[in-house]
């Protein structure tokens, strides 16, 4: 098992056989659980706001949601924020994402034998699900812009130390043994976060403290969405 803490460099031919569960606590992560779990047909996740409306054109009625250092681009239906992906607003239909670490980091883990997302709403669900694949796992965090981003590390922490319960066989990389370190002290108080992490206090200040909350909620979704590069959709895992 390993962790990377950006996807910059991520060796795609490495990473062919193994299991990757993407993450990116603030927001992408979140906001694509939350989609699903509130039947939304499907997550595209694409490079840049210009192919978002490209292929937002090419699927009708498919709406298209992301931002760009926090915040939402302009015309786009939705932005970043796990509370507007409600039940009423995506339920039965498709959403094209572009954001500016979440589905860079999604599009980079292409090529893995399976890509799973986590965050910390489907913490459990997620290992439980990586787990079951009997694959080497890498938890890959999407970072801030190239650099580490502590509530991803975190989350990545709190993983690997689930997934190594449920394989005490498993081997941790170094990687792995520092996401665990980072993430003791936040075990039994991921809230924490909204104050010791840099974006989260960031968000808070931009008005955004409920998607923080609803970020650094523990469990509070049962399903993993699944990047499936059949059909270049994340879609709820089956079973």
């Amino acid at each position: 098992m390993d962790v990377a803490v950006t996807p910059d460099g991520l060796d795609r031919g490495a990473v062919a056989g193994s299991t990757v569960l993407v993450i990116d606590v603030l927001r992408a992560s979140t906001c694509i659980v939350t989609a699903l779990a509130n039947g939304c047909a499907g997550i595209v996740p694409v490079g840049t706001p210009e192919e978002a409306r490209v292929r937002q054109a090419a699927l009708p009625g498919a709406l298209v949601a992301g931002e760009r250092r926090g915040e939402p681009l302009e015309g786009f239906d939705l932005g970043n924020s796990p509370l507007e992906f409600t039940r009423a607003r995506v339920g039965g239909r498709a959403v094209i994402m572009t954001t500016s670490n979440g589905t860079r980091a999604l599009l980079a883990a292409r090529g893995a034998a399976a890509i799973g997302v986590a965050a910390f709403v489907n913490l459990g669900p997620a290992a439980a699900w990586a787990l079951a694949g009997s694959r080497d796992v890498l938890l890959l965090c999407s970072g801030e812009r190239g650099a580490r981003s502590l509530e991803d590390h975190v989350c990545a922490g709190l993983l690997a130390e689930r997934l190594l319960a449920g394989e005490p066989g498993a081997r941790a990389t170094a990687a792995a043994e520092a996401a665990t370190a980072a993430a003791r002290p936040y075990g039994k108080d991921i809230a924490r976060l909204a104050h010791d992490s840099s974006w989260a206090r960031h968000l808070a200040s931009r008005g955004r403290a409920a998607d923080v909350a609803a970020c650094l909620s523990l469990d509070a979704a049962g399903i993993v969405p699944v990047y499936r590069a059949d059909i270049d959709k994340v879609v709820a895992a089956c079973g």
